[in-house]
């Protein structure tokens, strides 16, 4: 029997989520009449369709598509698998190669013809919106409106036409919001740093905006870009549009912001959303730009340490520590250290402690080899982990043997009774019975494709392999052609370091939490030509502490 697999998306958390099952039942009614057996069922909710890099549910199909789970790909249409023409092909290249045939409702059977016209057609189609939004927003921004999301200090004013349609992009001035702005701008004129005013701002319990705590970033921003309280024009009355344009990586399919230049930029004057007077305006540009210039002499003089560099280090631990006391992010607040980033950016929580990030970093690689995994841990970790696995495949496997004795005896009886009307034994009941075995065979195909598969067998000499490879990535983080990726393997292990400060002077205590399929896709990793290479297991499990 044909083997399906049904993807559906929709690109805009805007829409109805209803959209994905509304795709879903068609492909499930198309599927029905060609009597295709539904296998598995992918989705991509709120993802743009001009990258398939970022979305989780297409590469969660080629995998399995690779692994023969399926040969027929249905979609509604070409353009909801996707709409970049690069990937299109390289979609359809790699299905093919794997034996599996994209068909969709819209356009049938895809053919290499389909993925040349529609992939173009679809690529024209995404350059022609965006050129035709860019021009309805500069419209609107020249008229004095939004050309985009609100700021601080501004909300959205509601009102209608004479057909009662909504008018678009107006917005007035929030009072409260308003006199926060003007201190902001007030205490910084006066000498003080972005991040005592968020300290203080925080201090008074005043939300900021999206009502999170504020950061000094939020109120320093980037001058040049315009971004943050103190650069935003809009308080002087001056909207400012096209600074900016975003373009899409192509190997990571993120957006990525690059600077138009001024003489696209603009500018329309709305002095009913001024909060703060030119002279105030004027002397917080002055106290910027002389930050600027000494700041620019200091790195003259090399007394400033460039701290994003292209080729900087990797760091082993980034975006996975945690505060004990607060649950906010850790980060490099120091030259060199680590510490709670909600004290030393917002002063919204006490842990001012500190580390050293090479002294965390040896703490962690010494969990990971004597605590986290000791092979006491990781014996019982994988005994309970084979033990549950198996069980449930069992049940699977029963469940799985008992649905297809029953979707045969079903298919068998359809079989029967369309017989019987070949051979002039119609009779009104039969509808009826067919309606029903229909019924029954759709609840079976579809518990059937959303039936968990088998995981495999977990190699006894886990905990050994686990222990050697993490000395060698232990010596190998030092090494500049492997560091990076001995460092993004290791921290396959980790799934979250909690940092809380102790009881003494200076001292953090450490807590080390891990994924135990991370450590078996470290222990799988095998040597190739001195180089290191993992073997990635993909297969979720609960965490281990």
């Amino acid at each position: 029997m044909t083997r399906a697999a049904l993807y559906a998306r929709y690109s805009d958390d805007k829409q109805s989520e209803a959209s994905i099952e509304d795709q879903f039942r068609l492909c499930r009614e198309h599927a029905g009449r060609e009597r295709w057996q539904i296998v598995g069922s992918y989705e991509d909710a709120a993802i743009s369709g001009a990258s398939t890099i970022l979305r989780p549910g297409i590469q969660r199909l080629m995998r399995d598509a690779l692994h023969g789970e399926f040969n027929i790909l249905l979609a509604e249409a070409l353009d909801r698998i996707s709409r970049d023409q690069a990937d299109v092909a390289t979609l359809f290249k790699q299905l093919k190669f794997a034996g599996v045939n994209i068909v969709t409702l819209a356009e049938g059977e895809i053919t290499e013809l389909h993925v040349g016209l529609k992939g173009t057609m679809n690529a024209l189609f995404l350059k022609d919106l965006a050129m035709k939004t860019h021009r309805g927003l500069r419209g609107r921004v020249e008229k004095g409106k939004a050309g985009g999301g609100l700021c601080y200090g501004y909300r959205v004013l509601k009102k209608l036409d004479g057909n009662g349609e909504p008018i678009r992009g107006d917005r007035e001035i929030v009072p409260e919001e308003a006199e926060i702005v003007r201190r902001i701008f007030c205490e910084f004129a006066s000498g003080k740093s972005p991040k005592a005013i968020a300290v203080g701002l925080n201090r008074d319990a005043i939300p900021g905006p999206l009502n999170r705590g504020w950061g000094d970033s939020s109120i320093r921003g980037h001058r040049t870009r315009g971004t943050g309280i103190l650069n935003n024009e809009l308080y002087a009355g001056v909207l400012v549009w096209n600074r900016m344009r975003f373009i899409k990586d192509p190997s990571t399919g993120k957006r990525v912001s690059r600077p138009n230049p001024e003489s696209t930029w603009i500018r329309t004057e709305v002095p009913h959303l001024r909060i703060v007077d030119d002279a105030l305006w004027n002397i917080v540009r002055e106290r910027q730009k002389r930050i600027a210039e000494a700041y620019g002499a200091d790195r003259r003089e090399g007394r400033v340490a460039r701290l994003h560099l292209a080729n900087r280090p990797v760091s082993l631990l980034s975006g996975l520590m945690t505060c004990g006391c607060c649950g906010g992010k850790v980060g490099m607040v120091l030259s060199g250290r680590f510490g709670c980033l909600n004290h030393h950016r917002r002063g919204t929580c006490a842990n001012n402690r500190t580390i050293l990030r090479e002294k965390l970093e040896t703490r962690v690689l010494a969990g990971l080899q004597d605590k986290l995994v000791s092979a006491e841990a990781v014996e019982e970790a994988v005994r309970a982990y084979v033990e549950e696995t198996n069980r449930l495949n069992h049940q699977r496997r029963a469940q799985q043997d008992t649905d297809r004795r029953a979707l045969a005896k079903i298919e068998r009886a359809i079989a029967g009774i369309f017989s019987a009307i070949e051979d002039g034994m119609y009779q009104p009941s039969m509808k009826a019975r067919m309606d029903e075995l229909e019924r029954q065979k759709a609840e079976i195909a579809a518990r059937m494709a959303e039936a968990p598969v088998d995981v495999p067998d977990v190699h006894p000499n886990v905990a050994t392999n686990y222990s050697r490879n993490v000395a060698r990535f232990a010596e190998a983080l030092n090494d500049p052609d492997g560091g990076r990726q001995a460092a993004e393997a290791l921290r396959s292990l980790i799934g979250q370091v909690i940092l809380t400060p102790g009881e003494k002077r200076g001292e953090v205590h450490a807590e080390l939490r891990g994924e135990l399929m991370g450590i078996l896709g470290i222990a799988a990793i095998q040597p190739d030509d001195g180089r290191i290479r993992v073997m990635t297991a993909g297969v979720a499990c609960p965490r281990n502490q």
